[in-house]
């Protein structure tokens, strides 16, 4: 009796023991694994014209959202472009609808470490994906392309670099404005007077001196520009109701009658002149009036020619000294005379009476 407890006890044990076992290996399994035990999976095919360095139970993603895994790589028999290789790829059931049959596949980088995945870009198709259905290639760059333009991308930098180094070492040497600025130090006390000068600005804005500081500070002028931008207020105002001249000239309708009624005659008197009618017109249009005035013009002409040299009497008074001196000196006895006649008039105005 006690040998059959024993062997039960015993059981129990080994039956626990290999039950924990189990879902110890269920929970590892579950944890390392990508796969849901309790998800169904069907195979897709896809061919490429090379791996890239893809491996088996390589992740597949669907714009980038897992869907399965790499099930198995190998060569094809196929010699036609893109299908060297034939990819076997498991994908979940439930995302088989999700994809549609025209989506290609290519070979993209899951870390910057270099692991690998298949990329499904997808289609537009509205028709989904079959079990065992096939998905085409998309293009997948080349490892040397890669390289390629890695090695370009570094040059490149490497360009920029000694670049910065030669600025860097310019600037250090002093040369340049920036070079300057750290090195020589008249540059820099000329900065400092400048900055000091900046604050001797500010500190005059923030008090109450100069114009600037007084526009800013002061409320009393504060108040006049305000009163000023009033009284501007009211003439607009004024202005537009149409008081004052200006106001009367935008508003009042006989105003502009009045300038447009005065347009219109100076029309008229271009018009008239343009026409040759009335004085001007005549003095722009009328060959015979301005024959006539070129004439009289060639006798004023050649009356101040004849002047000039020393004809007639304007000419010799102009020209003729002796003429000159005559005329001075007639005019000086007829001022005494007249001074005489002034001061003893009786003198020249004696009456003589006689009787035969």
């Amino acid at each position: 009796m006690t040998s059959k407890k024993t062997s039960w006890a015993q059981l129990r044990v080994g039956l626990l023991a290999i039950a924990g076992f189990l879902l110890l290996a269920s929970l590892i399994f579950y944890i390392t694994s990508s796969n849901n035990m309790f998800e169904t999976r069907s195979r897709i095919y896809a061919y490429l014209e090379t791996t890239g360095g893809l491996l088996k139970n390589a992740p597949v993603r669907l714009n980038g959202v897992l869907v399965g895994k790499v099930e198995d790589i190998t060569l094809s028999s196929d010699n036609r472009a893109n299908r060297a290789i034939r990819l076997t790829l498991e994908i979940a059931d439930h995302m088989l609808p999700l994809i549609p049959s025209d989506s290609t596949v290519m070979v993209g980088a899951e870390n910057l470490l270099g692991a690998k995945l298949v990329a499904i870009k997808k289609g537009k198709s509205a028709t989904p994906i079959s079990k065992n259905g096939e998905l085409p290639s998309g293009f997948t760059p080349e490892l040397e392309d890669i390289q390629k333009q890695a090695s370009q991308t570094i040059a490149v930098l490497q360009n920029i670099l000694i670049k910065a180094e030669g600025i860097v070492g310019q600037v250090e040497a002093g040369k340049g404005t920036i070079g300057k600025l750290l090195v020589d130090e008249e540059l820099y006390r000329r900065f400092l007077s400048i900055l000091k000068d900046v604050e001797n600005v500010s500190a005059a804005l923030n008090s109450n001196k100069g114009t600037m500081g007084r526009l800013l500070n002061d409320d009393a002028l504060y108040h006049d520009v305000r009163k000023t931008l009033t009284r501007m207020d009211q003439i607009v105002a004024d202005i537009q109701s149409g008081q004052g001249t200006a106001g009367k000239l935008l508003k009042d309708d006989s105003v502009y009658t009045e300038a447009k009624a005065s347009i219109s005659e100076l029309r008229r008197m271009l018009a008239d002149v343009n026409a040759g009618k009335g004085t001007a017109g005549k003095l722009l249009k009328d060959e015979a009036l301005a024959n006539q005035l070129s004439a009289t013009l060639t006798k004023v002409d050649r009356i101040l020619d004849r002047v000039n040299k020393g004809e007639g009497t304007l000419g010799q008074l102009l020209v003729n000294p002796s003429l000159y001196e005559n005329l001075d000196g007639t005019a000086v006895e007829m001022k005494g005379l007249m001074k005489d006649f002034r001061a003893n008039p009786k003198k020249f105005l004696r009456i003589k009476l006689a009787l035969f």
